[in-house]
């Protein structure tokens, strides 16, 4: 039995003063009113009804059960509309956590279409490379680059990280073009550490069936994305460097790409959230638009044209 269809037809007799009009209202058939409430009554074991071949009445113990059934389904209704509303319309805080790249080059310059869709989300933008801990920290979701060795998250893939070694024309007129990645032994580089081990990142390089992982001597390292790319627009070294944050200062003749013919294996970026944690609305929204937003972006979209 379906108790709360079967309270939703007591109430029905209730209110119409029998099965029949009850069946009429609710376009049932009188059988099914009738062995609802039946039900009702064998799984209460009470009696909620006086029935006369012409009449129907409440008991005293049915006249309180009918009070208490108007409470729950309004309750549930109005869970129902509240839930509804807040799909069409999604509200409240939402806490998301970013690196600076992402959130500088590709959020923050497309966030106002995402307040004119959803005016009622304010949106606290924790921007940063430091891996946060969601649940600890208290965030809704975050935008993460690279593979994900937590397995209490869940993980949207929405786009993927390319990457290109360049420098600026100033260091590469001072210090000559690498040719091939062993030549980095003699340059000047830029290096990349995590900021939870500290480890410095290897550069990778892929050609044909060729792979070349070198630890680049650096004459500086970097836990933040912005302030690598800050640090190679000073002529500071070579760097290897996403190609969504790279991708204007080449086009203006800033920065140039060397090693052309090499690449580097692509990262994958991911929306993860708790995996024990309720995807509301609000979130919902937030993954579905940062989704939409890297699929028509040249530089991070899933299948590149």
């Amino acid at each position: 039995m379906n108790k709360l269809q079967a309270m939703e037809v007591f109430v029905q007799v209730v209110d119409a003063g029998g099965f029949t009009r009850a069946a009429e209202s609710m376009q049932l058939p009188k059988a099914t009113v009738s062995t609802l409430v039946q039900g009702l009554e064998q799984a209460l074991e009470v009696k909620l009804l006086h029935r006369t071949t012409r009449h129907v009445s409440v008991t005293a113990d049915g006249a309180a059960y009918y009070e208490r059934c108007l409470r729950i389904l309004s309750d549930v209704r109005e869970a129902e509309e509240s839930l509804s509303r807040n799909r069409a319309n999604p509200s409240g805080r939402l806490r998301v956590d970013v690196s600076s790249g992402i959130a500088n080059d590709i959020l923050l310059p497309a966030l106002s279409d995402f307040f004119v869709r959803y005016p009622d989300i304010r949106l606290d933008l924790g921007i940063g490379d430091r891996p946060v801990d969601l649940i600890e920290e208290g965030v809704d979701c975050a935008i993460r680059g690279g593979n994900l060795p937590d397995s209490a998250l869940i993980a949207r893939r929405v786009g993927v990280l390319h990457f290109v070694t360049c420098a600026t024309p100033g260091y590469l007129n001072q210090h000559g073009r690498p040719t091939h990645p062993n030549d980095l032994s003699s340059h000047r580089c830029i290096n990349y550490f995590s900021t939870k081990t500290g480890k410095i990142y290897d550069w990778d390089f892929i050609r044909g069936d060729e792979v070349i992982n070198i630890a680049a001597p650096a004459c500086l390292a970097v836990n933040d994305s912005t302030a690598y790319l800050t640090a190679g627009m000073q002529g500071l070294g070579l760097m290897q460097m996403s190609s969504f944050m790279v991708d204007q200062m080449v086009a203006a003749g800033k920065l140039e790409i060397v090693l052309p013919d090499w690449t580097s294996t692509p990262l994958p970026i991911n929306v993860v959230y708790p995996q024990n944690r309720h995807l509301s609305a609000k979130v919902r929204v937030f993954v579905e638009w940062v989704a939409d937003l890297f699929l028509t972006h040249p530089f991070l979209q899933l299948q590149r044209p």
